[in-house]
């Protein structure tokens, strides 16, 4: 390990890493190139879908290098909870307060629109990745919550939202009943989708590769560097633990790693530990069609989706180590579980669902992972600015399944043809500027104090 900011070398695997993979090590060619037009620094969800749109692109560039620092997928998109969770509410209405009415609707319907391309994508792929459209209940516990939870959806259905129509608040006295989860006062059901995630990003590299991407795992980035050569032009330098590639476009596809590489990123893209495990019945499991957000408060949630097996995949457990900051704030250690978290998903089910209290429901495997969060809560994309052919996407805030894949056709129209960022259709709150990184807000640490006065 480079630096406490870099990839651990021995992250745990989660259940999705038990897939069948033959890129996990893979190497396109047994030399690392010395140049390429692109190079793409991350194995993950966002770097398997910019390469796909790349190579969509009317003249995609004729050399593309992906460098991954340990097996591919191994970040948090093989670590996360399988869950394609639009938001069309809640985050939005926040979105509004801080940025206009018209910036929240591109983000609610820009969520609705990645989920369609997503399925749009996968179909015609013909992708085995356990895909499942289905509706998402989000469920709080308080009158409270469930008030203000239905303004932010009738603030959004009243600016017109269109996102927004698909959702329904269930009435309050039908709320436990309809979202079968214990001691429901409120909950918002809209259409979400879950899968296997790995599986997914499998797929697209192995397209990707066919079509000539130079892939290269188990290559760690130490150090990017700008060449300025005597005509004015420019290259970077990237460095890796194999040798040296020169390229005039980089793409950091690293999420919470991206501080290693950009020190300006540090306490912009917040590495951010995380759990989730897989909960198994030795018999019979009972019926949950929905997939789920429970949120306990502001800053504590879980998030839960139903595998076709029966299977339950289960994240969060804010409450079992939120308040010890250490334990997950730029925290990049994903080579073990935390046992104070494993004690909280143990009896999950049956403590939260009806029809579960003689499951036998109990906790068959746990792992972590690192999600980017960004300081504003609101994915990085486009040039990073004063750095000419350096891109970011990134930050995704552990939200970015519901937006990577249209997030990364906009981004491959910036790094291959130059077009503006104005021009891609991205919601304008993802665009990177000098302002953003220059802010010193922080609403990670904000949620945190919240956490904190709540138990004083």
């Amino acid at each position: 390990m480079v630096g406490p900011l870099f990839p651990h070398p021995n992250g745990k695997t989660s259940f999705w890493q038990t897939a069948a993979s033959d890129l996990k090590d893979f190497r396109s060619t047994q030399d690392l190139p010395t140049e390429s037009e692109i190079v793409v620094i991350g194995g993950g969800y966002s770097a398997a879908a910019l390469v796909t749109h790349i190579l969509n692109e009317a003249t995609p560039p004729a050399t593309i290098v992906v460098l991954e620092a340990r097996q591919l997928c191994s970040g948090a998109t093989g670590r996360n909870g399988g869950h394609i969770k639009p938001d069309p509410y809640w985050h939005a209405s926040q979105v509004a307060a801080e940025h206009g009415p018209v910036a929240a609707a591109e983000l609610a319907n820009f969520e609705l629109e990645n989920l369609k391309a997503v399925k749009q994508h996968i179909e015609k792929e013909g992708i085995d990745c356990d895909f499942v459209v289905t509706r998402a209940c989000d469920v709080v516990f308080s009158r409270e919550q469930a008030e203000s939870a239905r303004k932010a959806l009738r603030q959004m259905q009243d600016m017109g939202v269109a996102a927004s129509q698909d959702a329904y608040a269930v009435p309050e006295q039908y709320a436990e009943t309809v979202s079968s989860v214990k001691g429901a006062r409120g909950c918002i059901s809209f259409t979400a989708a879950h899968l296997w995630p790995y599986k997914l990003v499998q797929h697209m590299f192995r397209s990707a590769v066919d079509r000539g991407v130079n892939l290269q795992t188990n290559t760690l980035v130490t150090d990017l560097a700008e060449v300025v050569d005597g005509n004015g032009s420019s290259h970077w330098v990237v460095t890796t633990n194999r040798g040296i590639i020169r390229a005039p476009k980089v793409v950091l596809a690293t999420n919470a790693y991206t501080a290693a590489l950009l020190p300006e990123y540090k306490d912009k893209i917040i590495p951010y530990r995380g759990i989730s495990c897989k909960i198994s019945t030795r018999g019979q499991a009972p019926l949950l069609a929905n997939s789920y957000g429970l949120r306990f408060a502001p800053w504590d949630f879980d998030y839960l989706i139903p595998r076709p097996d029966g299977s339950i995949i289960v994240g969060g457990g804010r409450s079992a180590y939120f308040l010890a900051k250490d334990m997950w704030y730029a925290n990049t250690d994903d080579s073990q579980g935390v046992n104070e978290v494993k004690r909280y998903f143990e009896q999950y089910m049956q403590r939260h669902f009806h029809g579960w209290e003689n499951s036998g429901a109990y906790v068959e495997d746990i792992w972590t992972g690192i999600m980017g969060y960004s300081s504003d809560k609101l994915p990085r994309l486009g040039p990073v600015p004063g750095k000419k052919g350096l891109f970011i996407m990134g930050g995704w805030t552990g939200h970015g399944m519901p937006q990577i894949f249209l997030a990364s056709k906009g981004m491959a129209k910036m790094v291959v043809s130059g077009v503006p960022y104005s021009e891609t259709g991205l919601p304008r709150v993802f665009e990177e500027s000098e302002e953003r990184l220059m802010s010193v807000k922080n609403k990670v640490l904000d949620s945190w104090g919240e956490a904190i006065q709540s138990k004083l």
